[in-house]
């Protein structure tokens, strides 16, 4: 018998789905102090015991210093989308349509999801080691050790200004996207001229469009803050660990905001 359980101990099969279950314990523990500091967060939030100037610190990075890297994203991507799309759509009469189909991409998937990826890249990424930072070196631990919540003074700024400020990152990225798309198709179609472009962008795309790209980025900015945050606060092992917590940041800030956008889909799409 003990031949037998050694043998399987040793298969591929075996290893594969013990990683898999090891996978799906770390995503609920993970999920579980996520959702613990949540309610910490708004404990504090709700109590007005906001650092002033912490928020508009972070407010500050979150927007102004992630602002080129995404607007080249989110600019790029509507490049890409009205090159490919733009001629096909004249080949098949369409030209109407292309500032609508590059609108309502932009507005409800593209715009959002991508300024939420270069926003991780970028602020989550040093969010987290620099949370990682402070508890390998116990800085955070002194906070503790003085009564000081770290809850209040490192995880609500920046929660806060990333829920806050999000909204306003993608609304810039987005327009940008649409009239980077727009000047794409007048090269890359013939018979596609400004006006037509921005006639048909109106054509299909409502405020309630617009609302739920906002309330999504809202979302994505907050979340993205609070996982990348979370990771940084459970770092351990030195300098290793400070690379490991910033790793697992945004590989969990990638899963989140995924799910968050599939909820948005199923609530106001499906």
């Amino acid at each position: 018998m003990a031949n037998i359980r050694a043998f399987i101990q040793e298969t591929i099969t075996y290893q594969l789905i013990i990683m898999f279950l090891n996978h799906i314990r770390e995503f609920c523990e993970t999920f579980g102090d996520i959702a613990y500091r949540f309610i910490q967060v708004l404990k504090y939030l709700f109590s007005f015991q906001i650092n002033r100037k912490q928020l508009i610190e972070q407010a500050s990075r979150f927007a102004v210093d992630s602002l080129p890297i995404t607007l080249s994203i989110v600019s790029l991507t509507a490049i890409i989308l009205a090159m490919q799309v733009a001629p096909e759509m004249v080949k098949q009469g369409g030209k109407d349509y292309i500032g609508l189909l590059v609108a309502l991409t932009m507005v409800r998937e593209i715009g959002v999801i991508m300024s939420g990826f270069a926003i991780i890249s970028m602020i989550g990424s040093s969010q987290a080691s620099e949370l990682a930072t402070m508890r390998v070196t116990e800085q955070i631990d002194a906070m503790n050790a003085l009564r000081v919540s770290p809850f209040k003074y490192l995880f609500l700024p920046r929660v806060l200004a990333g829920f806050i400020m999000m909204p306003f990152v993608v609304i810039i990225a987005t327009t940008t996207g649409i009239l980077a798309g727009g000047l794409t198709a007048m090269s890359a179609a013939k018979d596609v001229t400004w006006l037509c472009y921005i006639s048909s962008v109106w054509q299909g795309l409502y405020i309630r469009d617009i609302n739920i790209m906002l309330l999504k980025a809202a979302c994505f900015g907050g979340a993205i803050s609070l996982v990348s945050s979370s990771c940084g606060y459970d770092a351990k092992g030195g300098a290793r660990g400070v690379g490991i917590a910033t790793t697992k940041a945004v590989v969990w800030s990638f899963v989140t905001i995924v799910i968050i956008d599939a909820i948005f889909a199923a609530a106001f799409y499906f």
